[in-house]
């Protein structure tokens, strides 16, 4: 095979393999819900030997999204991460979690002080035009962490998702050519405030992407707040080969959390489809005890990932 055809059958084929143990070696936590600052969140992945991270904005500063930063300070912190033996496994963006022009969302919109409706629908429109831009910086940063796998929304969701699915494919389509050819992942997740919310709608979405550089960043959680079962049921609705990463929020996992999920079972099933990449903490509890929050979940899941 040329090298042509070799990239091409990567594209193609999915990412299902041989079954490989959920044990620590597959563990990752999102450094700005672990620690208050950039070194803290390095102490805590150590302390639990993560050998994973995954990034969204800098911990504890008021800078923005690794995606977005000016590229010396990626490469800083793709140096210090790399100095304490961590890899990066996923890249969580904000890229189209905002309003798209002409969806009508199913919440009123949240202005800000001195805002006017006509002047958030010009910066929705603005950021919407720059998609493609904000996307190529987004994959930069990524290959300066040296991560292939991208977070991405579906725009914020409408009273009835069904009617704008198809032009949420053929945005996500167009964002898909620019992936593929530098060779990353766009993972669509599951958001309960965007227009794919659910196992049933991620499945619906990935039929309706040709491109095999578009997958899934599974959130069970996010699914109950349609209502749904995220597992078993859920689960069996998405299409395996389309998993490039999970993540776990503490209040499915944490000892007397309120909205516990089989986490056992779950870690057990995509062993046993064949799942490959990593598992995810994100904390996300906003009552200020995140920290140990984090704490008491990285603790459960390794005792989980012991007992599998």
């Amino acid at each position: 095979m040329t090298r042509r055809e070799l990239l091409a059958a990567a594209i193609a084929t999915p990412a299902l393999g041989a079954r490989m143990p959920i044990d620590l070696s597959r563990i990752s936590a999102i450094t700005d819900e672990i620690g208050d600052t950039p070194e803290d969140a390095i102490v805590f992945a150590r302390l639990y030997k993560l050998q994973w991270v995954e990034l969204r904005s800098v911990p504890g500063k008021k800078i923005g999204e690794y995606a977005f930063l000016d590229e010396p300070l990626i490469r800083q912190a793709a140096r210090e991460l790399s100095n304490n033996g961590l890899k990066v496994s996923f890249l969580n963006t904000s890229l189209m979690k905002f309003i798209w022009p002409g969806m009508e969302p199913a919440r009123p919109r949240r202005l800000r002080e001195g805002q006017t409706i006509e002047s958030a629908k010009e910066s929705e429109a603005r950021r919407f035009d720059r998609r493609l831009e904000d996307l190529r910086k987004a994959i930069r940063a990524a290959q300066i962490l040296n991560v292939d796998r991208i977070r991405v929304f579906t725009g914020l969701r409408v009273a009835d998702p069904s009617t704008v699915m198809h032009r949420v494919a053929d945005v996500i389509g167009e964002m898909s050519k620019v992936a593929e050819k530098e060779q990353v992942y766009l993972l669509v997740e599951n958001e309960a405030s965007c227009n794919v919310a659910s196992s049933a709608e991620l499945a619906k979405i990935m039929d309706m992407m040709s491109s095999r550089r578009v997958g899934i960043n599974w959130d069970p959680d996010n699914e109950t707040a349609q209502n749904a079962v995220p597992f078993p049921d859920g689960y069996r609705l998405l299409p395996k080969r389309r998993l490039g990463n999970v993540q776990i929020k503490a209040k499915s996992i944490m000892p007397g959390a309120p909205r516990l999920l089989d986490w056992k079972g779950i870690f057990r099933a995509l062993q046993q489809d064949g799942y490959q990449y990593r598992i995810g903490l994100e904390t996300h509890v906003f009552d200020g005890t995140l920290i140990q929050a984090a704490h008491a979940s990285m603790q459960e899941i390794v005792r989980l990932v012991q007992e599998s």
